[in-house]
């Protein structure tokens, strides 16, 4: 993984926790957006952990380099590819979610405060993948970067969760006379009423297996209705399904 930050006292010690954990290997640092665009071994991260605010170019102009796909309209990305992780990456066992697609460049966690929730919005517009406070506690912050490699649960954080609940009257007005909310709601509604069922519980926070426990499905099953609720939306991937979600009205704070 990466980490991107202009302040070194924070990289190091993002390095040094995240080091230390036998399934995670920080691969590269950056101390601005344009040196991380530039980097090779950031491009090639499973995860990037991004600030916001650098010099030069900041955490959201840098996302939306690592991440081209995020921009356009012209389809969703796979759930899946399928490809393995790259050498000194992550390798969770078992983690049974979607994997990241290494077409589309590396899953971007933004680091951020809730007074710049409207710098946290655009990343999320962007394509990153979830958010963590800067003083997050260590256990969250890792369990942060597994779920969001894993592709599984990725608005599961507290931290997400918790914005996008204050974003919710934000992320309908702002969007309410966009042309992107007609393409929005039509494609919410041709979502079967099962797989609405299963977005919303996306929203919530809900992993495969909870979702599976609480509709009484097999995971594989809610692994296929979560590939075709991202596919339908056009979405990268959970976040930006729940923030869909938020937008129409699907999910409410």
């Amino acid at each position: 993984m990466a980490l991107v930050d202009d302040q070194q006292l924070v990289r190091s010690g993002l390095a040094m926790l995240l080091n230390s954990q036998p399934d995670l290997t920080v691969v590269a640092e950056a101390s601005n957006g344009r040196d991380a665009v530039a980097s090779p071994a950031v491009r090639g991260a499973d995860v990037v952990l991004m600030d916001i605010r650098m010099p030069q170019m900041d955490g959201i102009s840098a996302t939306r380099a690592l991440i081209p796909q995020a921009q356009g309209d012209d389809g969703p990305a796979s759930a899946g590819s399928g490809a393995g992780p790259a050498p000194g990456a992550l390798h969770p066992a078992g983690s049974g979610g979607e994997l990241p697609d290494a077409t589309v460049g590396p899953r971007v966690v933004v680091l951020t405060t809730f007074d710049l929730d409207e710098y946290a919005l655009e990343a999320i517009e962007a394509g990153a993948s979830g958010f963590l406070l800067k003083d997050a506690p260590p256990e969250e912050l890792l369990a942060a970067v597994r779920t969001v490699h894993r592709g599984d649960a990725v608005i599961a954080p507290s931290t997400t969760r918790r914005l996008l609940d204050h974003m919710a009257p934000t992320l309908r007005r702002d969007h309410a006379a966009d042309q992107r909310w007609e393409r929005e709601s039509a494609a919410v509604d041709s979502l079967t009423p099962r797989e609405r069922e299963v977005l919303g519980l996306m929203a919530r926070g809900d992993s495969n297996q909870e979702i599976a426990a609480g509709l009484f499905l097999s995971e594989a099953t809610v692994k296929t209705h979560v590939g075709r609720v991202l596919a339908k939306l056009g979405a990268r991937d959970r976040v930006q399904a729940v923030v869909t979600a938020y937008r129409t009205g699907i999910a409410q704070p």
